[in-house]
């Protein structure tokens, strides 16, 4: 019998695989077709969204792209009940593809599971090897052998600080205290990010074992996934699947048969970024406003509730059991001397493959660009990928051949973060990007800080009169000395980063602040208040189009004669560039 996979993650359901899937389902009530129909998770190819999978009798995989309700119906004549594949439409095969390229680089340990099991269903879980790892800890290791795999991993926090995760773990197996604790960071509030999000809708239970092995190594019984509420979807899943582990006598009183306990409860964030944080974090469960304090003491020794607490994101907690299974070797041996295992990266931006990609580290970024992203979309000009969100900062593409480890990226003045890579082409203003991060950067602010309070706000106002055409000599200088500031006298990790997209700009791209301010310029036609619209009357067919398009009336001129826009009464909006099909319409 045949079985049909539905991509259901939010990157699925946003594209109208929810849509594709009820299609699917009416055509086999209607035609009583015998097929087996799955919900699955995001299998990184977000691009080529809604995603179906066919599987056949003969264990043959069919992965269909861009699939409509309409498409949906097509496939289940030909190739459900007819075993025609639809060739036209399949992206992933045992033919090959052009979309074979964005998983050919591509180590999947994270994302194993994601795409291939249902999220909902512990079974296929366990069939796919869950579970296995947590039952080898409690029968073969002692909690110090568990830390010491970790350890010779070299599995590196996944959250965006790169602290070894061994380290960690012993520290909060030392520390003093009658009750410890694990949380799961899954405050993932990084513009641009969703490596997080995607894992915990697609395979649930692999990041709670790897928080079952962990709490076993520091000798906790209590657990907590902070996940924001923006994440419906994640949070469900998680519900569920912690239902189902529980139901197992997988959670809760003597685990697997062992005299072992471990419980895990769900917290929602409201959506603070600054809740990323660790020590805000734990503010906020604690039902206190988030607000990050000073360290030491640290959260191994002083955490959640005053008592030793390990925190590691999703992301690292999802490696654990591969580890476990797999032995810390197989991970070491991939990567680079600093820098051990795999990293997932969100691709965003101005990218023509945008999802998710789980790479070897030691990768460059012109391998993730090209050979996985496929490239810039519409064939422009590949400039820069900004990476770790507001807290990272712009790498230019002349370093595009820079190995991705977490040593050589702090060396750039960004930072590996979490794991967004945000691509941009030679139509995106550095100037105006490095404004978008730290205006949200300023709004999300605890305001604890002065510094980082009063700080960033002068450092946008001033990014702001640059991109409006006031800038004035000096502002580069005041930028840099603000950002030192801040850097030097704030409390958190957050706000001693948040200066990083500005330092990194105004060190790659100092041109663009130069024709900012001296020229009045914005060399890629980004910032509306610099530019002046204009029509080549020699080009201008009269075809009225730009004039209708027009929202303020700015463009006259009659019918099949030369146009003039009112530079006065021009909003700059560009729709009549956009309209133009003579290319009439000049860009100054």
């Amino acid at each position: 019998m045949k079985t049909i996979k539905v991509g259901l993650g939010t990157c699925g359901v946003s594209a109208g695989g929810d849509k594709t899937y009820e299609a699917i389902k009416d055509e086999i009530e209607k035609q009583n077709i015998q097929v087996i129909l799955k919900e699955t998770g995001c299998n990184g190819m977000c691009y080529r969204e809604p995603l179906m999978e066919v599987i056949d009798e003969q264990s043959r995989s069919f992965i269909y792209g861009d699939v409509t309700p309409e498409k949906a119906k097509r496939i289940m004549t030909d190739h459900i009940l007819s075993d025609k594949p639809v060739s036209e439409w399949v992206v992933q095969s045992n033919v090959p593809s052009e979309d074979d390229s964005f998983f050919s680089k591509q180590k999947r340990i994270v994302l194993r599971n994601c795409g291939i099991i249902d999220p909902n269903s512990i079974e296929e879980y366990i069939a796919a090897g869950g579970y296995q790892a947590i039952q080898k800890v409690l029968k073969e290791y002692t909690p110090e052998d568990v830390i010491d795999i970790i350890t010779r991993s070299g599995l590196r926090g996944r959250g965006g600080g790169g602290f070894l995760s061994g380290v960690k773990w012993k520290f909060a197996r030392q520390a003093e205290g009658d009750h410890k604790y694990i949380i799961c960071n899954a405050d993932e509030g990084d513009p641009g990010a969703f490596m997080d999000r995607s894992t915990l809708e697609s395979d649930p239970h692999s990041v709670i074992e790897g928080m079952m092995i962990c709490a076993y190594a520091i000798g906790a019984e209590d657990g907590y996934i902070y996940c924001r509420a923006e994440y419906p979807k994640a949070v469900k899943t998680l519900r569920d699947s912690i239902r189902q582990a529980l139901s197992r006598g997988f959670l809760g009183k003597n685990i697997f048969g062992s005299n072992v306990n471990f419980s895990i409860k769900i917290k929602e964030g409201a959506g603070a970024f600054v809740c990323g944080e660790e020590t805000a974090l734990i503010a906020s469960i604690e039902g206190k406003r988030g607000m990050p304090r000073f360290r030491p003491p640290f959260p191994a020794n002083k955490g959640l509730w005053e008592k030793p607490t390990n925190i590691n994101n999703v992301e690292t907690f999802a490696n654990v059991t591969w580890i476990i299974l797999n032995g810390p070797e197989a991970f070491s041996s991939m990567g680079t001397d600093d820098s051990k295992g795999t990293k997932v990266f969100a691709l965003a931006g101005k990218i023509a493959r945008g999802g998710l990609a789980e790479v070897p580290m030691g990768i460059t970024i012109n391998e993730i660009v090209f050979d996985i992203g496929g490239g810039i979309k519409d064939n422009k000009k590949f400039k820069a990928v900004q990476m770790g969100g507001p807290s990272g900062g712009c790498i230019p593409a002349s370093m595009g051949d820079l190995q991705i480890d977490y040593q050589k990226i702090n060396k750039t003045g960004a930072i590996m973060g979490s794991g967004g890579l945000v691509v941009m082409d030679e139509t995106t203003c550095m100037v105006d990007m490095a404004k978008f991060f730290l205006r949200f950067t300023q709004d999300e602010s605890c305001g604890k800080c002065t510094f980082c309070r009063i700080g960033t706000k002068r450092m946008l106002e001033i990014l702001e009169r640059i991109t409006d055409g006031n800038g004035v000599e000096g502002d580069v200088a005041l930028l840099q000395d603000l950002a030192y500031q801040i850097r030097n006298n704030t409390i958190c990790g957050l706000g001693q980063t948040a200066p990083n997209p500005v330092l990194t700009t105004l060190k790659y791209f100092p041109e663009e602040y130069e024709a900012h301010i001296r020229d009045k310029k914005c060399p890629a036609h980004s910032c509306s208040a610099l530019l002046t619209y204009t029509i080549k009357t020699d080009a201008c067919k009269g075809c009225m189009l730009c004039a209708k398009a027009c929202p303020s009336e700015a463009i006259k001129g009659e019918k099949k004669k030369p146009h003039e826009i009112d530079p006065a009464a021009c909003v700059k909006c560009g729709k009549c560039f956009e309209t133009c099909k003579f290319g009439a319409v000049l860009i100054n």
